[in-house]
């Protein structure tokens, strides 16, 4: 379905609301078109501004340093943290855990714009499943990387699953899915010094890192905001 500079590639309900699929042409910038998820209608994210979801993966590998490196990413969206950890020489295995099956779909159905490059890669896998009900089970495998990049922030999740995620007792467990000298990162539209606090009281190092960039959309500059915590060396 096409409204005026929209056009509707795919629409589904699920179990946090009615998750959709479109191409816009942004009015401010003539022939610009990007691709967005909205969620019960409101924006929920685009490929116009991906700076903040590559950084995530680019600073945690190298805040890792090691190589061969086995990587799990919680939420696939439209495939650019993926991308960017998949960009690194260093990354042996990636798997990507996706709460909403539509966005799978979308990728394997080629209806996003990195859909291509993502299935030709024979280092990822993408699982339907709740990450964050996976990181409170006792581990059955361990990940040198763990990059969280689901909900708005910290303090304002899309859904209850991750309440308990952002609390000491979730970090602790999460924690627990980490190689030795593993890297947990985790991506925020906003500040959360309660949720740096609390990564503090659980990790023996914490890095937060502000990505700035000018946000073409409503045309003034915008903050995201990334966590990282290296687990112990020999845990």
């Amino acid at each position: 379905m096409t409204t005026k500079n929209i056009e509707y590639l795919a629409s589904e309900e699920s179990s946090i609301g009615l998750i959709a699929l479109r191409r816009r042409e942004l009015l401010s910038r003539p022939g610009t078109v990007v691709t967005e998820i909205t969620l019960d209608h409101e924006f929920l994210m685009s490929s116009l501004h991906t700076a903040s979801e590559r950084a995530l993966a680019d600073v945690a590998v190298a805040m890792h340093g090691g190589s061969g490196l086995r990587v799990i990413v919680g939420g696939l969206g439209l495939g650019y943290t993926a991308e960017a950890v998949l960009a690194s020489p260093n990354v042996a295995e990636l798997e990507v855990v996706e709460f909403l099956e539509p966005v799978i779909d979308w990728m394997k159905n080629g209806l996003v714009p990195l859909s291509e490059k993502l299935c030709a890669d024979d280092r990822l896998r993408v699982s339907h499943g709740d990450i964050y009900a996976r990181l409170w089970q006792e581990p059955s495998e361990h990940w040198d990387l763990v990059l969280i990049d689901v909900d708005h922030s910290p303090d304002e999740p899309l859904g209850p699953e991750s309440d308990s995620f952002y609390a000491e007792e979730g970090l602790r467990r999460a924690r627990a899915h980490l190689a030795p000298g593993g890297i947990l990162g985790v991506w925020s539209y906003a500040e959360s010094s309660p949720f740096a606090d609390a990564l503090a009281r659980v990790f023996p190092e914490v890095r937060v890192e502000e990505v700035r960039f000018w946000n073409h959309i409503c045309e003034e500059e915008e903050t995201n905001w990334l966590f990282f915590a290296r687990g112990q060396a020999g845990a």
